[in-house]
């Protein structure tokens, strides 16, 4: 779960791939570097990330079975909701329980 801006869009095949400056790492189990590559497994703009948007993000690490391909990936079950200081608010109190 992190904070991010998005600053780049660019379509790769069958998916959507953002460039992410990563603002606020919540809760990591990998580590997050200053931008980072999101990837969306889809062309349809779902969900609707604009460029200069900061959102509150929750994606998971994707690792492929070769073990060749590591990236951070944004499922249709995923979580992404514009950023605001609620929703920060939330994320802090959770990370608080969990």
């Amino acid at each position: 779960v992190f904070q991010g801006r998005i600053l780049a869009r660019r379509f790769v095949g069958q998916e959507t791939r953002y460039e992410v400056e990563v603002k606020t790492p919540y809760r990591h189990r990998f580590p997050l570097v200053a931008r980072e590559y999101l990837w969306v497994p889809n062309t349809c703009g779902c969900p609707p990330l604009r460029e200069g948007g900061e959102y509150l993000l929750m994606a998971r690490r994707h690792v492929n079975y070769e073990r060749t391909l590591n990236r951070i990936l944004l499922q249709d079950d995923g979580y992404a909701r514009p950023w605001t200081p609620r929703e920060d608010r939330l994320v802090r109190e959770a990370a608080r329980h969990c």
